[in-house]
């Protein structure tokens, strides 16, 4: 049996006739046209799909995971809030801050190098290059040939989430 989020995805492809669609594309159907939800939750529930891997990114779209095809939705579905609101408890500075507290701790366990020395680096780049201070610590680690690709899904939640506070 198909989740929740699995049917509301399926709608929207199905919807929308496409098998790649932006990610604006993809919150702004759940908010604006469909009016199901806010555009911030409709966000949420996008970047929430990323991150449990229902929906994946290929280049600038994203597409489903899953054969979305095989699903059938029910006449009339409309999603309930519960979808949406899982993530509201979690304040945004506490999810910023987890981030860039885990992409810390991974360049001083690779580097061996002083915590406070990689905090002055990550905020000497962000203020230097007018960036947000997860996306300095990404720099950080590449100077230090460190991957940080798995942080990447978190880092673009909290960069499209930064613009509603």
């Amino acid at each position: 049996m198909p989740s929740e989020s699995e049917i509301v995805i399926s709608f929207i492809y199905k919807r929308s006739g496409k098998t790649k669609l932006s990610f604006s594309e993809f919150y702004l159907t759940l908010s604006m046209d469909l009016n199901w939800f806010t555009p911030e939750d409709s966000k949420s529930f996008v970047n929430e799909a990323l991150k449990q891997q229902l929906l994946i990114k290929k280049g600038e779209d994203i597409q489903p995971n899953f054969d979305y095809d095989k699903i059938i939705v029910p006449l009339g579905f409309t999603p309930s809030e519960q979808i949406f609101k899982e993530k509201k408890d979690i304040k945004q500075e506490d999810v910023e801050e987890n981030v860039l507290n885990k992409i810390i701790k991974r360049i001083v366990e690779k580097t061996n190098i002083d915590k406070i020395q990689v905090i002055n680096d990550i905020n000497s780049i962000a203020s230097e290059k007018n960036i947000t201070k997860e996306v300095a610590a990404l720099l950080v680690g590449k100077n230090h040939n460190i991957n940080l690709k798995d942080f990447f899904i978190e880092i673009e939640q909290v960069i499209f989430t930064e613009s509603k506070e």
